[in-house]
Formats: C-alpha cells, structure tokens, sequence
C-alpha cells in the first residue's frame, strides 16, 4: 500500500483515536472485517447454550471458521480495491504524461 508522506506524523505525538482513523482511510475494508469478525463470534458464543447436539469443539471450529472467512474476505476485497485504485490512479497519470508531450502543456478539467 502506499504512504502519504505529507501526513507523516511521529507516533509517539498521534493519539490512538488519530491513528485508527488514518489507518481506516488507508484500508476502508479493514474495519469492516473485523467488525465482521467481532459480530460473528458474538453471535457464536451467544448460540453456544443452544447448540443441540453438536460437540462443544465442532461448534467453536464452525465459529472459528467464519470469524476467519470474515476477515480474510474483507482483507482480499480491501487489496483489490486498493490494486484498481493504484491501477486507475497510474493510467490517469501516464494519460497526463501522453497529453503534455503531445501539446506541451497539461490538460484542464
């Protein structure tokens, strides 16, 4: 993923809150998989008493499983998302690059 160097602040001087909010900037679906994956084993461990007959371990493994599929989604959705905005962020700039050379001035929108 790509840094912003001009919001390059110490981390000793950004507070958790500031932190948190820059990271979901950067990675929009992070959040969302660990929301995910919080709502998941919630819901799991709120049907644990009324599993029936499936074993205890059966039950925390099918938990388990979702929690992590959860994730793991969100973080493949977030790396493509990211993949096709570097993508159209680069063709946008070699289109600029194309047009200046051809005209010799940058094109206005």
């Amino acid at each position: 993923m790509s840094t912003d160097q001009d919001s390059w602040v110490s981390e000793t001087q950004e507070s958790v809150t500031g932190k948190l909010q820059r990271k979901m900037k950067q990675s929009p679906l992070v959040p969302v998989g660990l929301a995910g994956f919080v709502l998941i084993v919630g819901y799991g461990l709120y049907r644990l008493k009324g599993r029936g007959d499936v074993k205890m371990s059966v039950h925390l493994i099918h938990t388990r499983v979702a929690a992590q599929a959860c994730v793991v989604g969100a973080t493949a959705l977030g790396a493509t998302y990211t993949m096709l905005k570097d993508y159209k962020q680069r063709k946008a700039e070699e289109r600029e690059a194309l047009h200046e050379q051809q005209c010799g001035k940058k094109p206005t929108e």
